[in-house]
């Protein structure tokens, strides 16, 4: 009897089961009166926020705006590790020109886009957006040997930059100075931070010829590190990677204050005329046909602050990459 009233039991416990999950019409509810097909839409919705991508998202630019992007795509690797981003570095100029052609969805640059490579990715019916993400300050260096540039202003780096200057020894910068010789290390002609430095510094006059070029700022690092007298520039994080290998110059700005790079000076703008903003460009049709590329801009924007930081850069402010996301989500539209 009490096997049989056991089994009974359990039938009954079943029915009444069924009976609350079925709504009459073959289809189940999940405990709340949705049923299992209005449910679904709701799971998609979630299951859409964390969703896998698979894919690859084009990028190439500005070695300076490099170290970000490329901590970027290490980051995003662990959320989205089917998409491929890897960065290369063309130089700004170098960049624009894949981006042109199609080569690319994403162009970092150290400078704004120029009027003629706006005009021909309009030419190419190619909409894009441009979106700030750092700050930098331009960095100049000597060997850390040199011991006795303590500074310099803005006209002395144009008399020994530009070809007309008749710059060779460091007695020609200024009186009192080792008759020396130097050596110049500059980004090259495809880079950002070589424009800005031509039209901030040089006032676009023609640089010496017998400068080290390269798109490359590795190699200027290297070039200063190995020759006593030599000098560069380039962007403020290569400078912290390698501080105890060479000497930081400071910059006489504009109040006449020798201001030397650093977090504040640059972010306050002190730094002048060598602070600046670090960009990246995204094709419109990119953020709306390619989930990836959206994603991948999403999340760049929503971490670049802290990774900037972690890269010896400066971030923008918190409302700044807030406008930034709003302005992701117009073009995307």
């Amino acid at each position: 009897m009490k096997l049989k009233s056991l089994i009974a039991t359990f039938t009954l416990s079943s029915a009444l089961i069924l009976a609350a999950c079925g709504n009459g019409d073959g289809s189940s509810t999940n405990g709340n009166g949705k049923s299992a097909n209005e449910n679904d839409s709701t799971s998609k919705v979630e299951n859409n926020e964390s969703e896998k991508l698979s894919g690859s998202v084009g990028i190439d630019g500005s070695s300076t705006v490099f170290p970000i992007m490329e901590a970027v795509s290490e980051e995003y690797l662990a959320v989205q590790p089917d998409v491929k981003a890897p960065v290369g570095v063309s130089g700004t100029g170098g960049g624009f020109k894949k981006f042109i052609a199609g080569e690319t969805d994403i162009s970092n640059a150290s400078r704004p886009i120029k009027d003629e490579e706006s005009q021909l990715l309009k030419d190419g019916g190619i909409p894009y957006t441009e979106f700030e993400i750092a700050y930098d300050g331009l960095s100049v260096v000597v060997n850390k040997d040199n011991d006795f540039v303590d500074q310099l202003t803005i006209e002395e780096l144009k008399k020994m930059w530009i070809e007309s200057g008749n710059v060779k020894t460091w007695a020609d910068v200024r009186d009192g100075w080792p008759e020396e010789s130097i050596s110049f290390f500059s980004p090259g002609t495809d880079s950002g931070t070589y424009d800005y430095w031509n039209e901030v510094i040089l006032e676009d006059e023609q640089m010496r010829k017998d400068a080290t070029l390269s798109e490359d700022d590795n190699v200027l690092v290297q070039g200063v590190i190995g020759d006593k007298g030599g000098i560069g520039f380039f962007g403020f994080s290569y400078y912290i990677e390698n501080k105890d290998n060479l000497k930081v110059v400071p910059i006489v700005n504009s109040k006449g204050e020798a201001v030397t790079p650093d977090h504040d000076t640059i972010m306050n703008g002190v730094y002048e005329p060598l602070s600046r903003p670090l960009y990246f460009y995204v094709r419109n049709d990119a953020l709306s046909g390619k989930p990836q590329v959206y994603d991948y801009v999403k999340f760049a924007l929503e971490n670049a602050g802290e990774l900037a930081e972690e890269v010896g850069y400066i971030s923008l402010k918190d409302d700044e990459y807030a406008e930034a996301l709003n302005k992701l989500e117009e073009s995307a539209k």
